[in-house]
């Protein structure tokens, strides 16, 4: 049941509606109690340090996977394939094959629909009679398509923990499912391993991307990266996550891309719950507030040579760690403050 627009922070989005299964999942629900419920299995079940620490291994075969798949790609070389990490029964190589392909488009196509301008969401009283520019169809039938391949896994799962086939948590589906406070339906499961799938498709990827094509340009901030990798991994294995504490110079090369290149424009949308002035500008009760990203993370009264990428401006003192996010909010990489997902 959707919650009465007066008692809302967030608007009502058709397209967070639809994806997150009717507002049943952490992120896209409005504030209210199913919010809180889904927030405290993420933070506590799922993102907490020791499932974190628990699933290592697995975070550490998918790399390790992952690499060899691109050493294949170049070398032309054979590789091992085990088909339960696809859909289908995937390539030669390692690679995806067309299920994996079809799965990623519409993730893509959803991703894009999200929070998207749509008449509708202005307007209503529409929904149902009409579908003026098509978002409503096209986010509707990729949603389909994603939940085609994800639901029957998530159903197989359910079913083998209710028959005693399943005795052992392997993965973050199996802490949802076993959950005894609070127990999650299974649409609630199936939507939260959606939003969480749309969470994480992209950013590691553009995170990559950003980060190498600026390191790129600037060749001694590379060639200082390569050093640095060097003199903490060598060049002997591969990077394990363990390194990461100390390959300082390389998480600000990484942050400063988050600077410059945000994954989105803006955070999810939010409604003030009052009448307020901001900078001088009178923002009323009910407003519909968008906080942009490349605003912040661009703007010269926070950063100096804002347009500049300078990775030694988030290396404050020596030995200190740099972490990937502002709590100044001169920048918004992931999300933040109380009504975050990650706290």
């Amino acid at each position: 049941m959707r919650v009465p627009q007066e008692t809302r922070r967030d608007p009502d989005f058709l397209s967070a509606y639809l994806i997150s299964g009717g507002y049943l999942t952490a992120a896209l629900s409005p504030f209210g109690e199913q919010w809180r419920k889904m927030k405290r299995v993420i933070n506590q079940e799922m993102l907490s340090s020791p499932i974190h620490k628990w699933l290592q291994p697995k975070r550490d075969e998918e790399a390790d996977r992952l690499l060899m798949y691109i050493f294949n790609q170049i070398e032309k070389q054979d590789a091992i394939v085990d088909g339960k990490r696809f859909f289908g029964q995937g390539m030669e190589d390692g690679g995806p094959d067309e299920e994996e392909f079809e799965h990623v488009a519409a993730l893509f196509t959803i991703l894009k629909h999200l929070y998207a301008f749509c008449i509708t969401d202005y307007f209503p009283w529409l929904r149902g009679k009409t579908d003026f520019d098509g978002h409503e169809k096209i986010t509707r039938t990729a949603i389909e398509t994603v939940r085609k391949y994800q639901d029957p896994l998530v159903d197989e799962r359910i079913q083998m923990w209710s028959d005693g086939t399943r005795r052992e948590k392997c993965d973050m589906l199996d802490v949802l499912i076993e959950l005894k406070n609070p127990k999650l339906t299974p649409e609630e499961i199936k939507a939260q391993i959606l939003e969480l799938t749309i969470a994480a498709i992209d950013n590691p990827s553009h995170a990559i991307e950003c980060t190498i094509g600026e390191m790129i340009k600037e060749p001694m901030i590379l060639k200082r990266a390569v050093e640095e990798l060097d003199h903490v991994v060598g060049r002997h294995r591969l990077v394990k996550e363990q390194d990461i504490p100390q390959l300082n110079y390389i998480k600000a090369c990484i942050k400063e891309a988050f600077r410059l290149h945000p994954f989105v424009p803006f955070v999810p949308p939010h409604v003030s719950t009052m009448d307020t002035t901001v900078a001088g500008y009178f923002i009323p009760k009910g407003s519909h507030v968008l906080l942009s990203r490349y605003g912040l993370g661009r703007n010269p009264k926070a950063w100096v040579d804002p347009l500049r990428f300078d990775p030694d401006r988030h290396i404050c003192e020596e030995g200190k760690p740099v972490v990937l996010s502002d709590n100044d909010l001169r920048m918004v990489s992931f999300s933040t403050g109380k009504r975050g997902v990650l706290e």
